[in-house]
């Protein structure tokens, strides 16, 4: 028994568990007064969080066990799925602040975007990885990948879900960057990139998301509207102190900030537990994305890189965007905390994904005691080309 549990990662283990089980308490919290103006029971999202919490320990599970090499025979099946799921969202899903990002899916309300950024993670590193031996061609070892990724990017954004599209995007930068590419052919990548946003800029900019920009960098232009969701979150953060108001005594949670269980959530640990509080959450997730990053250099194998430092960057840009939002950095867009924000197709995605991570992390630890094998590691290559040199 002891011998199966070896070589798995337990700061990967213990530290999402924690992180989760302290945002299932932070949801009861935050929602217990909103779920009765809602006229549900207080406990609502305290209890669909738990259960959304046990499939996802189900999937962590599995995916400890199943061999992540497994994955690259499941590919085309995942990216045919989510394909589907985001046009069903399209003509079935449900509104919701005028936005259709969900489907119901057997009583459950499910996100397929949130599923679709773990399936793209894995599609890059498995085509990247068997893309090594001609990375360097552009046309065909680098370009051929973003297209699906684009298209992918294009539905999610008709939901529309701005901050899910921007992180995948962000996500798929940090892959190709960690797969060996050229300089010269990021370069070219960087003013296409520019060039698309040039093109989009006339859609982005309608009203709402004008709206959201101003809220964001200049919310007491408009207090009572445009900015009244970041000027609550600043008021909730303040609030706190060093200690905190106490856990349950938040004030801006009674009405005044919306989404207290979700998007604002930190908001409302500031307010409660105080500068403590803030230290121990992202204390905690940068824990788990360091440990990514630092597995991804020990893993010999360019696709398990790959899909670790893919599953890294998810987690370290969702929580960039959200921070950003609640703190005025960024324009808020509706990309939950990892772990701890209400929301359990996210909550189930980060699970998995932890799963993952924990069989790369123990194949690199029984690989280490077998004898040498020596393979390219595609963040070993794209080092040397820039004059530093990584360790295994």
């Amino acid at each position: 028994m002891l011998q199966k549990l070896k070589g798995y990662d337990y700061t990967l283990i213990i530290t999402p568990i924690l992180l989760a089980a302290f945002g299932i308490v932070m949801i009861y919290s935050a929602s217990m007064v909103s779920t009765v103006a809602e006229n549900l029971e207080s406990t609502y999202y305290f209890k669909r969080q738990i259960l959304w919490f046990c499939f996802g320990l189900i999937g962590f599970i599995f995916c400890c066990i199943l061999p992540y090499k497994y994955y690259q025979n499941l590919v085309k099946l995942m990216l045919l799925i989510s394909t589907i799921l985001l046009f069903a969202v399209l003509f079935f899903g449900d509104v919701t602040y005028n936005a259709v990002r969900s489907i119901d899916i057997l009583g459950f309300n499910v996100q397929p975007s949130e599923f679709v950024k773990l399936v793209l993670i894995i599609y890059l590193s498995y085509i990247y990885s068997k893309k090594q031996t001609y990375i360097d061609n552009f046309t065909k070892g680098v370009l051929p990948p973003l297209l699906l990724i684009i298209g992918m990017v294009v539905l999610i954004v008709k939901q529309p879900d701005i901050g899910t599209a921007t992180i995948i995007l962000l996500i798929a930068g940090t892959m190709i960057i960690s797969s060996g590419i050229r300089f010269r052919h990021l370069f070219l990548l960087i003013c296409i990139a520019v060039i698309a946003l040039i093109v989009v800029i006339p859609y982005l900019s309608s009203d709402t998301r004008m709206k959201r920009i101003t809220g964001a960098y200049q919310p007491f232009l408009d207090p009572s509207d445009s900015g009244h969701h970041l000027i609550q979150s600043y008021i909730a953060i303040s609030g706190g102190g060093i200690g905190g108001e106490g856990l349950g005594q938040s004030v801006q949670k009674l009405g005044y900030l919306w989404g207290a269980h979700t998007d604002f959530i930190m908001a409302i640990i500031a307010e409660e537990l105080g500068v403590f509080g803030i230290i121990i959450v992202i204390g905690l997730l940068t824990t788990i994305i360091l440990r990514g990053l630092f597995i991804s250099l020990k893993c010999k194998d360019s696709f398990g890189s790959l899909l670790a430092i893919g599953i890294s960057s998810m987690i370290g840009f969702q929580a960039f965007i959200n921070l950003g939002a609640i703190s005025g950095i960024l324009p808020i867009t509706g990309v939950t905390l990892p772990f701890v924000s209400y929301g359990g197709s996210s909550l189930l995605v980060l699970m998995a994904s932890m799963g993952i991570l924990n069989n790369i992390a123990r194949t690199v630890a029984l690989e280490e005691e077998q004898p040498k094998v020596v393979e390219t590691n595609p963040i070993n290559k794209f080092s040397n080309r820039s004059g530093h040199t990584w360790s295994n």
